[in-house]
C-alpha cells in the first residue's frame, strides 16, 4: 500500500497535554496546584488520522479548516513537519483546541478552547482538485462543520476513488455510494436511535444495517473496540472481524487507524473483507503499541526491575531465535524486542526478503511468552530505538561469542549505565539456510 495517495478530509483540531505533579491545594480555592513539567502538541482529529498515515509511508493530503490564529498556526507546523500536504480552509473564530492537564498520567481537567463551531469559508481549488487525484479519500468527521461544506461534498459525490466515512453523531449524513460507513457502536445506536438491547454483535448488526440504507452506502463496519467489527453489507449474513488479540492500552487514535488502513487497501483493490480485517489488525496494533510505549517499561521500571531488550529481523521464526529469546528474558524483568521494519530488511538483506511482513512478524513474536513487547523501527540500526528504550541489559546473538569487534551498540548502551551481553544461537540454526534449503540450493 506504500505510496498511494491518501486525501483525508474532515475536522482538525490542536490536542495539548500538559503534564506536572501535584503535592498541594491551592489556598484561595479547594483545588489542587498542577506544577506543570512538560508539554506535548499533537494534531487531533483529522489530523491525527494524516499524522498516523504519513507515519506508515503513505502520501497523505489533509483538506481541513484553519483559523488565522497561533493554534492553526502549530497545526500547520507539525502537518508540514510530518510531510502532510495540507489544503486549509479559512475558518471563523478560533482554532479549536482541547487541553488536557494531567498528574501521573492521571487527567485533572481538560479545557476545551475554540467556543461553538463555525462554518468554514469558501474552499480554495486546489483543495477540491486534490479529491480528483486521490487513490483513497477518508472522510473524518468530529462534528464542526468541515464535512456540510457544499462544495466539499460536491467534489465528493463525484469521486471515483472509494470513499471511506468516519460519521459524527452531530455531524451530517455522508454522501451517498460511499464504499464503506466505519462507526463505533456508541455512535451507531446514537444515530439510529437504536436503544443497544441484546448482544453487541445482534445491536451492531440491526444499527448497521439501518445506517446503510438510510445512508445508501456499500457498507458499514460497526467497530466494537475488543470486539473487533461487525461489517454489514448487502448480504443477511453480518461478517464479524474478531480482534487478533486482547489489547490493553490508549485507544486514542484507533478508530483513525481503523478508517485509514481501510480506505488505502480499498485502494488497492482489497475485497470489502479484506479491508475490514486489515483495519482490525492495524487499530488492534495501535492499541498495543501504545501500551509497549507507556505501560510495560514503566511498570517494570516503577518496582525497580530489569529492562531486557534484544533486536533483529526474525523473518521465519525458527528455534535458534526461540533460544535466544528465552535466554534473553531470563536476563530481567521484561523482555522487548526491536524488530526491523519491512524497510530495513529489504536495506539489510537484499529486495527478496522479508518473507513475512512486519506485522505478521510482529504477531508471532508477541504471542511468544518470554516477549513482553515488541517495537518496529525503521532505520538500519537500532540506535534510536535504543535511546528511546534505554534498555538495562541489550542482548546479541552468538554471533559475537568468540571475540572479534566490539558490539555496535555496546558505547550506546553504556551511556546510560546499560549493559550489553552475549547469549549463544542453537548450532545449525538460520533463517538464510532455511530459506535456501526450501529452494531446493546450499549456502
Amino acid at each position: 500500500m506504500t505510496m498511494r495517495k491518501l486525501v483525508i478530509v474532515g475536522d482538525t483540531l490542536l490536542d495539548r497535554d500538559v503534564d506536572g505533579e501535584v503535592s498541594r491545594i491551592a489556598p484561595d480555592a479547594p483545588a489542587p496546584v498542577l506544577d506543570e513539567r512538560t508539554v506535548h502538541e499533537r494534531p487531533g482529529g483529522a489530523g491525527l488520522a494524516a499524522l498516523l498515515a504519513a507515519g506508515d509511508g503513505h502520501r497523505v493530503a489533509l483538506v481541513t479548516a484553519l483559523a488565522s490564529d497561533a493554534a492553526g498556526a502549530r497545526l500547520s507546523e507539525l502537518l508540514t513537519a510530518a510531510g502532510v500536504e495540507l489544503y486549509p480552509l479559512p475558518l471563523p473564530g478560533a482554532t479549536p483546541e482541547k487541553v488536557r492537564l494531567r498528574a501521573n498520567g492521571q487527567v485533572l481537567l481538560r479545557l476545551d478552547r475554540g467556543g461553538d463551531p463555525e462554518p468554514p469559508e469558501e474552499a480554495p481549488p486546489a483543495a477540491l482538485e486534490v479529491l480528483r487525484d486521490a487513490d483513497a479519500i477518508l472522510v473524518s468527521d468530529y462534528g464542526r462543520g468541515v464535512t456540510r461544506h457544499p462544495a466539499l461534498r460536491a467534489a465528493l459525490e463525484k469521486a471515483t476513488a472509494p470513499v471511506v466515512w468516519d460519521p459524527h453523531p452531530k455531524g451530517p449524513a455522508p454522501v451517498p455510494d460511499c464504499r464503506l460507513v466505519t462507526p463505533n457502536l456508541a455512535e451507531v445506536c446514537a444515530l439510529t436511535g437504536d436503544a443497544g438491547q441484546g448482544s453487541t454483535l445482534t445491536t451492531a448488526q440491526r444499527a448497521g444495517h439501518v445506517l446503510r440504507q438510510r445512508w445508501r452506502a456499500a457498507a458499514v463496519a460497526v467497530t466494537c473496540g475488543p470486539g473487533g467489527a461487525v461489517l454489514c453489507h448487502s448480504g443477511p449474513t453480518p461478517l464479524v472481524v474478531p480482534a487478533p488479540h486482547v489489547a490493553a492500552g490508549d485507544t486514542c487514535g484507533a478508530g483513525d487507524r481503523f478508517a485509514a488502513t481501510a480506505a488505502l487497501a480499498l485502494a488497492g483493490g482489497a475485497l470489502l473483507s479484506e479491508a475490514v480485517e486489515q483495519a482490525v489488525h492495524a487499530a488492534t496494533n495501535r492499541i498495543s503499541h501504545e501500551k509497549t510505549d507507556k505501560s510495560t517499561i514503566e511498570e517494570v521500571r516503577a518496582r525497580n526491575g530489569v529492562v531486557v531488550a534484544t533486536g533483529g529481523c526474525f523473518d521465519l521464526l525458527h528455534t535458534g531465535h526461540l533460544a535466544t529469546l528465552e535466554a534473553a528474558r531470563q536476563l530481567g524483568d521484561c523482555l522487548v524486542v526491536c524488530l526491523n521494519s519491512d524497510e530495513s530488511v529489504r536495506a539489510l538483506k537484499g529486495p527478496d526478503r522479508p518473507l513475512n511482513n512486519q506485522h505478521d512478524r510482529a504477531r508471532l513474536l508477541s504471542a511468544l511468552d518470554c516477549v513482553d513487547a515488541v517495537v518496529v523501527f525503521d532505520e538500519p540500526t537500532p540506535e534510536a530505538v535504543l535511546s528511546w528504550l534505554r534498555p538495562d541489559i541489550w542482548v546479541k546473538g552468538g554471533d559475537y561469542a568468540d571475540g572479534g569487534p566490539e558490539l555496535p551498540e555496546s558505547a550506546l548502551v553504556e551511556r546510560w549505565g546499560g549493559q550489553t551481553v552475549i547469549v549463544p544461537y542453537l548450532d545449525g540454526r538460520s533463517t538464510t539456510r532455511t530459506i535456501a534449503a526450501a529452494r531446493g540450493g546450499r549456502r
